[in-house]
């Protein structure tokens, strides 16, 4: 039987360096962390216990101690300042399809108009840092933005709007979504 002991339990996340791309630039002031890149800029103020070293191009966390919420946030710590230097040096997008007959998507200025079976038109104020994109078709929309959490959370409460039907799969869905329809009743025979 393997045993551990709880004190030796490091982070195989958070004890991995961040290599920093060409073109980004990170500041350490106190306990914020400012990214800038080409795509634009993001903060992040870390949370207590967690420290980090910047040595050239590359970024290092460390914990002070060894206390189960300081072993939680190195982890996480050092997931979110990834993503926030993957940000603004690529940008996340996350894409969406629409089915059904006579649905679509439409972008004008900041809002996204749906129309997906409802009577009216549904307005979506896309938030600040966020930009849609939909295809000629109007079926795809995709979600462009440099803050991971915020491109993932438009796209779902966009989905939310009409998430897709169980029987004929009718609405908004991720483009790499699987969904098992049920069937319908069958008739006499």
């Amino acid at each position: 039987m393997l045993c551990l002991v709880r004190g030796d339990i490091m982070s195989r996340i958070g004890k991995k360096p961040i290599q920093i791309p060409n073109g980004v630039e990170v500041k350490i002031e106190s306990n914020n962390v400012y990214v800038k890149g080409p795509k634009g800029q993001l903060n992040y103020t870390l949370p207590e216990g967690i420290t980090l070293k910047l040595e050239e191009k590359t970024l290092t966390i460390t914990r002070n101690g060894d206390d189960k919420k300081q072993r939680a946030m190195h982890g996480l710590t050092r997931s979110l300042l990834y993503n926030m230097i993957t940000g603004v040096s690529e940008g996340f997008s996350r894409s969406l399809q629409i089915h059904g007959v006579g649905y679509r998507a439409q972008v004008s200025g900041d809002k996204l108009i749906l129309n997906v079976g409802y009577s009216h038109p549904v307005e979506f104020k896309l938030p600040e840092g966020i930009k849609a994109v939909v295809d000629e078709k109007q079926t795809t929309i995709t979600i462009q933005g440099i803050d991971k959490q915020l491109v993932g959370q438009v796209a779902a409460n966009i989905r939310s709007i009409r998430p897709p039907d169980a029987y004929k799969g009718k609405g908004i869905r991720y483009a790499d979504e699987v969904l098992k329809l049920k069937p319908g009743k069958t008739g006499k025979k």
